[in-house]
């Protein structure tokens, strides 16, 4: 494990968020896994700390409300999601993920949020009893990697989202994310978007650009 520091806007406190290291191992462990999840959930992500950006230049937007987080990863999202005052539950495939988001809020913050492991292509009845009558939003950071997750997680977030409720999206501009957005957009969501270029704590994500959707129903 290492500690990385890094700042989400330049005028913010600092993360400093333990991950992972040894990545040969976590994909020896993900090769026996039947749904094939591969740990995209151990790196840090432009469009999660993109997603915390825009978290943090609007804080009341989540002051207060039931917050679900899909695809939590180290808990980038989740630090500035607990710091504008979410009520939030983390979700993850992975019980590492879950585990290591645990303690990078709780180093961060002071406190850490509820978690639960999700398979969204296969939810149990558990989600859908913590959403109630649904979650006034839904983040989501760089969760888009296959074209499989496309109408699995259409259909979660119908299922899951309050009525007016909000996806809160960023993606760097894979070609699924794309069309989640395309078939959102043609189901009739519709919202503002805007771009986050960086800069990224990993030099190797240089040039990266993030889009962040905000999206309802129409």
């Amino acid at each position: 494990m290492i500690e990385t520091r890094f700042s989400v806007r330049r005028d913010a406190e600092p993360y400093v968020v333990l991950q992972p290291t040894d990545m040969d191992a976590l994909l020896d462990g993900a090769a026996d896994d039947p749904e094939q999840h591969l740990p995209y959930w151990a790196e840090l992500w432009p469009s999660g700390i993109a997603l915390a950006s825009a978290i943090m230049a609007s804080p009341a937007a989540l002051s207060g409300k039931r917050v679900l987080e899909l695809g939590c990863g180290l808990g980038a999202t989740a630090i500035a999601a607990l710091r504008a005052g979410a009520d939030l539950i983390a979700a993850d495939y992975s019980p590492e993920s879950l585990t290591l988001c645990r303690y990078n809020t709780l180093r961060n913050t002071g406190i850490e949020p509820v978690t639960v492991r999700l398979n969204w292509r296969q939810p149990g009845p558990e989600l859908y009893a913590s959403a109630g009558d649904g979650f006034p939003i839904v983040l989501a950071a760089d969760v888009l990697y296959e074209a499989r997750d496309i109408e699995p997680l259409l259909t979660l977030l119908d299922r899951i989202l309050a009525p007016d409720g909000m996806l809160w999206l960023a993606e760097p501009g894979r070609p699924p994310a794309s069309r989640f957005l395309d078939a959102a957009r043609s189901a009739g969501w519709e919202g503002p978007s805007s771009t986050d270029a960086g800069p990224w704590p990993d030099p190797k994500d240089d040039g990266v650009v993030v889009g962040v959707h905000r999206l309802r129903r129409a």
